[in-house]
């Protein structure tokens, strides 16, 4: 899902960007709850899930699902294939612009 460029458009998409920075922007290991996106990036719940969705299939992010109190809940961290993919990510936008 790249273009010529060489940006991925997977992450490029302006919510999917959000999610990743945000995520990279956690030490590594580290799982947020669902409802933490929700809040920080301000989604309604099928969006941020169908983004979700993508990006895990893409194996840049891990979701996990466990019961807490009896109550479902999802957490979200981001695979070292998906730190990566967004330091290249980075890395395209750094040479795009000192092109200039």
């Amino acid at each position: 899902m790249k273009q010529d460029n060489n940006i991925n458009e997977l992450i490029h998409q302006p919510t999917r960007l959000k999610i990743m920075a945000l995520l990279s922007s956690l030490e590594e290991e580290i799982f947020v709850d669902f409802k933490f996106l929700l809040d920080e990036l301000s989604l309604t719940e099928g969006n941020l899930s169908i983004h979700l969705q993508k990006l895990e299939a893409a194996e840049f992010i891990q979701i996990k699902k466990e019961f807490l109190n009896k109550k479902p809940k999802t957490f979200i961290n981001i695979t070292k294939n998906g730190r990566a993919e967004f330091e290249n990510y980075l890395n395209e936008l750094e040479s795009i612009i000192k092109r200039k």
